[in-house]
This record gives C-alpha cells, structure tokens and sequence, in this order.
C-alpha cells in the first residue's frame, strides 16, 4: 500500500469513528423513529431527563464478582485520541481504564472534580486553572502530573482527536507551573473547556503508552487492561491501588449485544448487568418493569440531513423549507411509535434546561407546494434521493418520508445501503448523498461543541457543507457566552435563524437510557451518557 493510501485509510477510520457517537445514525440502531412538530404537544411520551427507578437504601457496598456491561456499539480502538469518546462508544468503556479529569454531575448540572482536584475560571473566563490531586498514579507506577497531562493533551491535538480542532481553536497556550497545576490561556472567554476536560481529551494517556507506533492502553482509572477482542468484549480487573480505592468489583466484562431487545433480555436474565439503551419500546419496557438508570435526552437526536453544496437539491433553501413544511414528524411518530415518542421541530424541546419560545417551522403542505413549485419554475426537476439503512425501522421512516414529500410535489427516491459504515462513507467522507438520515446528539452539559462542529462553515463534522455567515456568527458568540443566560439567548437566535435557513430537517428527540440489574448499585452518570463503574458493585 502505497504512503497516500495510507492516509487515506486512516483518514476514513478516524471519520468513521469520530462520527459513530457524536452524530450517530439514529435511523440504523432504534426500532422506531421519534419525530414531531412544533414543541411536540401531542407526544405519547412522559420520559423526562433524570434518574428512574431510584433505590432509597442501596446499604452498604459488596465486594467481589464480575459486573458485564452492554455497550451501544462495539469498542474498536483503547486509545482515546482515535475514537469520538461518548455513552453510545467507547466512554464508559475507555473512562474505566483512564478516568477523565472531570465528571459531569447531572444532578447539580456542574462539572465536578475526578482526576482534578478543582478547576477554576478567572474573572474574565479566559484563564482556566486545573489542580490535580496529590498521589494519583498512572497502572504503571508513575505519576499523573501537569507535565503528564499536558502531554497528554499535546499527544490528542497532534493524533487529530475528533475533539481536537475546537480544543486547539480556543486554548492558546498550556502553563506547569508545578507538578499539581495546568493553567489553560486561552484565545477568547469559553466555559466549553469543561466539557471537553471530561470526555475525550480529559482521558489522560501516560506517557509510557506510546512507544513508537506500539500504543498500550496505560491511564489512571479504577481499572486495567486484561483482554480485549475488538468487536467482541473488553476485559478489565479492578486496580488495588486506584487512588480513591479499590473498585467494589473485581473485573469488568464491556462486550455490544447486537440489537436493542437482544440487550434487554439479556439485562433481564442476567448476562448482562448494566447496559446503554436507545431503541424506545425497550427502554419504556425496562423503565416499566421497574430497572434502575439514568434518561437523557439529548437535543437534535433524530434528524434528516440535507446536503447544502451546490449542485444538490438542498442548496435552494425553498427545497429545505418546503421538506421541512411538508413533513409531520407528529404523525410519523404516531405512524411509526404509536405516538410514544419525543416529536418536535425546535433544537431544544421543554425536557433541555436550554428550551426557548422561538416557534418552529411548522407544518404547511400548502407552502410547501408552493415554495417547490418556485424552485421548479427555476429549473428544479423536483427530485431528491434519500440514503437509508436497509433495515426494517428505517425502511419505514424512509417510506413515511416519502409519502409526505411526494404528496407536495416531490419526486422522492430512496437509497438503501447495507451498513452504518456505508452511510457515514457516503455522509462524512465522500459527501455524496441528498439526503439522510443523522443526529446530532447535543449533551445538555454544553450544546454548543456539536452544534458548532454540525453547522459552522467548513466544521469538521459538517458534513451537510451548511454555510451561512449570520449562524457563524451567531456560534461564534455562543461560544464567547459565560452564563447560562448569556447562552440561552444565543440559543434562541440560532433557533430563530435555523428556522429561517434550515439546516437540517428536525423530527424529534430520540432517548437514551442508562440501566443496571436491580441488583447493581453505585453506577455513577457523566457526560453524554457515559457511566463510571469504580464505585459500583453488586449484590447477590
């Protein structure tokens, strides 16, 4: 293989990969879809983010046995500089070998200490300051200091970690002022650093991990690398000398159960302990049958995506208004879910603590008839073809689509294709489609990294080639925003604006559910879904 192929291959994994969590193929992995208009008023489902089926007396912790967890997909990479770090891949998983330096702590909605002992702002928010705790250590024995986690971060940047552009766009400079302390200088005011520091580029490496091109996976979590068969389970035993203790457990067995209801029933008998689940009809089922866990809701989970570059259909902003007007994701969610799901127009629905009252779109087919037939008048032949898994659940919401497209004028064709890597080839690498569909999944703990990298011209994740110089704007402000305030009134313009411009087609939310046996106890929640066992255990 030739150097230039090379690249081109690893090009197209870390694609793939950096794609798989923060924009994850919604339509691929659920058995229903989860559309809606407006703000969803008529929506079947009563989910609200936080904890379900919470034990008031947990008692005291057990030592001992093996906790088997139930990843979304499949862990293919231990090194966190090559993979999107989030709860549907490779979060909990790689957060129990190498901890982040933050947790995210939904309950209080802050950013707490894990590795860090404290992390704190300037006044003006452009100097951030990080104090580790004394005598953690790496599993090898050495130290995690600042020269460690500065390297660390350096390693992240340099390996083109799918977080590392913004990272590298906002932090001018990194400081040691001692082995305990990293000062982050950076270019404008963002709290965003936070976010960051607590998914992937907080998993901090040690320094002996890499060694030429061999990587070892060696960091500072509760636990250490016994066996791993990508694609078919990861082992790993507790460390005894994890600096907030021994886990309660003595391994971890992270394996990915094909199918939603494969996974719930092994919940149910016992093969596995704790599991992250998106398809509803499971995920109501488990809430109703009494499992613990945690509900997230993640903004801009279930979308169609419109191609916007020249030359395609959704470059004529009249083609995205009139798909947007033209579809009902109320009546698809009660076609497709029997009316349980979470529908809706808006970015942010009433269950995001970043909701606003700017009105959606709405649903018009009369204006949607219109608006086509003023492109068709320009030369628009009317056609668009939509890619699509071929799997039953999106071979249904592609069909509900179509209908409501043609039915204004649209001459709507369909693509199938036979895997998730297909699509996201075709989405984020060749960028040839018109139209698909995608997800965004915007963590309540900060939206705007992903919203950032989804809609700013020339983002790294903008796959849509969307670009319009009042949104670029209007991120680059919320970026600079300090405050929740200060945020929520960016988020109501750009949702004004989305509503103008359409950037995607929005069709709803799509939950998520972390849930453990009812006899696993201490799970901890992060960001975006990720779950941390070193304080778990089990009871008989």
């Amino acid at each position: 293989m030739s150097r230039s192929s090379r690249r081109g291959s690893r090009k197209v994994a870390a694609v793939a990969l950096a794609v798989s969590a923060g924009l994850f193929l919604a339509s691929c992995a659920d058995s229903g879809a989860d559309g809606g208009s407006g703000d969803a008023p008529e929506s079947g489902s009563a989910l609200t983010i936080g904890p379900v089926n919470a034990s008031t007396n947990e008692g005291d912790p057990v030592k001992g046995g093996t906790l088997t967890f139930s990843g979304y997909s499949a862990v293919t990479s231990l090194d966190p500089s090559k993979t999107q770090i989030a709860g549907s891949v490779a979060g909990s998983e790689l957060g129990a070998i190498y901890d982040t330096l933050l947790r995210y702590d939904p309950t209080s909605q802050k950013f707490v200490p894990k590795l860090a002992n404290s992390m704190s702002p300037s006044s003006d928010f452009k100097t951030w300051t990080l104090k580790l705790r004394d005598g953690v250590k790496f599993s090898d024995g050495t130290q995690v200091d600042s020269a460690a986690v500065s390297s660390s971060l350096a390693r992240y940047v340099t390996n083109k970690g799918p977080q590392s552009s913004l990272y590298a766009s906002k932090v001018a400079s990194v400081d040691t002022p001692d082995a305990s302390t990293v000062v982050f200088n950076l270019v404008d005011p963002w709290t965003g650093i936070e976010s960051l520091l607590a998914t992937g580029p907080g998993m901090i490496v040690a320094p002996s991990a890499q060694q030429g091109d061999q990587f070892t996976p060696i960091g500072a979590g509760a636990f250490t690398l016994e066996k791993f068969a990508p694609n078919e389970e990861l082992i790993l035993d507790a460390r005894e000398d994890y600096f907030a203790g021994a886990p309660n457990v003595d391994k971890l067995r992270m394996i990915s159960i094909v199918g939603s209801q494969a996974t719930s029933e092994s919940l149910k008998s016992g093969g596995a302990d704790a599991a992250y689940m998106r398809s509803l009809p499971n995920v109501i089922d488990l809430i109703d049958s009494g499992y613990p866990g945690y509900v997230d809701i993640p903004s801009l989970s279930y979308l169609s995506l419109l191609n916007t570059a020249p030359g395609r259909p959704g470059a004529d902003v009249r083609v995205r208004q009139a798909l947007a007007l033209a579809t009902d994701p109320v009546a698809l969610d009660n076609r497709l879910n029997e009316g349980k799901g979470l529908p809706g127009q808006v970015i942010f629905q009433d269950s995001s603590r970043w909701h606003n009252d700017e009105a959606p779109i709405g649903v018009d087919p009369a204006k949607a008839k219109q608006l086509l037939d003023e492109a068709k008048a320009d030369g628009y032949d009317g056609k668009i073809t939509y890619l699509t898994m071929q799997e039953n659940s999106a071979q249904a919401m592609a069909l509900a689509l179509q209908s409501m497209a043609n039915a204004v004028g649209f001459d709507f064709q369909i693509e199938y294709v036979n895997s998730v890597a297909d699509v996201v080839k075709r989405l984020y690498v060749d960028r040839d489609f018109d139209m698909s569909t995608g997800s965004a999944n915007l963590p309540e703990a900060d939206p705007f990294e992903r919203l950032y990298s989804n809609l700013k011209t020339g983002g790294r994740n903008n796959a849509t080639s969307f670009s319009d110089a009042q949104m670029d704007t209007l991120l680059d402000e919320l970026g600079v925003a300090t405050s929740d305030d200060a945020k929520k009134e960016v988020l109501a313009k750009i949702q004004a604006r989305a509503t103008e411009v359409v950037p995607w087609q929005i069709l709803g939310n799509t939950p998520w559910l972390g849930v453990w046996a009812k006899n696993v106890h201490g799970v901890q929640q992060s960001i975006d879904g990720i779950m941390f066992f070193d304080e778990a255990w089990k009871t008989n």
